[in-house]
């Protein structure tokens, strides 16, 4: 893992924010895919570095009503140790951030047809443009791998969950709202590795690898693992399948 931020550049009362990103796996090739974005390189954050699409998670991800559920099994997992007010809104939360970020960020659009009469949701307004495109986000195909939680004294400090889904899931394809990567790149395992990864990236990169058959897919089951300081120490713990 990275080295300790300089005293100068410590934060050590940041609150970490919850986050959600999605690893998309495009299975249909002879070896599978996986989609990067190339962080900007006037980003404050990672600039430069090859990350999976996501971020943090948004007001009105908590008030959407739109689009379906969870799998009850992911929903344990991301209550397990959640810090603060645990709820399975917040943990539906997760999920659609993951999808709304990546939307955002690249233009791929993980969603279900949206009644006719439904054109946005009041309360939730950072949902508008991707509603926009008839559809309601779509999260009972996403899978947890592993949560991340960025150490004490950092600029910037996220409680990041990181979920899988297939590229089959993928409803549209239309422009990036933002401009956060220079480019996107689809990079088989060995093709990824050779990318600039940021340290959590490449970490939780490693963790798939462990998880996915030869077709791409994910194993179900088996522990998530937990990326978090224990008594100074970054370490991996592993939350334990069937958690809640």
């Amino acid at each position: 893992m990275s080295a300790a931020a300089p005293a100068s550049l410590r934060h050590p009362n940041l609150r970490p924010r919850d986050a959600g990103t999605l690893i998309i796996i495009d299975s249909s090739a002879r070896h599978p895919r996986i989609l990067f974005g190339q962080r900007r390189a006037d980003m404050r954050f990672a600039p430069g570095k090859y990350v999976f699409p996501g971020g943090s998670v948004d007001p009105a991800d908590k008030r959407l009503k739109l689009g379906d559920e969870l799998n009850d099994a992911e929903t344990g997992k991301l209550l397990y140790a959640m810090k603060g007010r645990p709820s399975r809104a917040r943990a539906r939360a997760l999920a659609l951030a993951a999808v709304r970020e990546t939307f955002e960020e690249t233009g791929l659009v993980f969603g279900t047809a949206l009644p006719a009469e439904v054109t946005c949701d009041p309360t939730a307004p950072a949902w508008d443009a991707f509603l926009a495109h008839g559809l309601a986000p779509r999260i009972a195909d996403l899978r947890l791998l592993a949560r991340a939680i960025t150490p004490p004294g950092r600029p910037r400090r996220f409680d990041a969950r990181f979920f899988v889904v297939d590229a089959e899931s993928i409803a549209a394809r239309v422009d990036a709202v933002d401009a956060e990567f220079d480019r996107l790149a689809w990079a088989t395992l060995d093709e990824a590795r050779a990318l600039e990864l940021h340290g959590m990236t490449r970490a939780v990169l490693d963790d798939l690898a462990d998880r996915i058959d030869d077709r791409g897919r994910l194993r179900e089951g088996g522990p998530v693992p937990f990326y978090v300081q224990v008594h100074n120490t970054f370490r991996r713990v592993l939350i334990p399948e069937g958690s809640a």
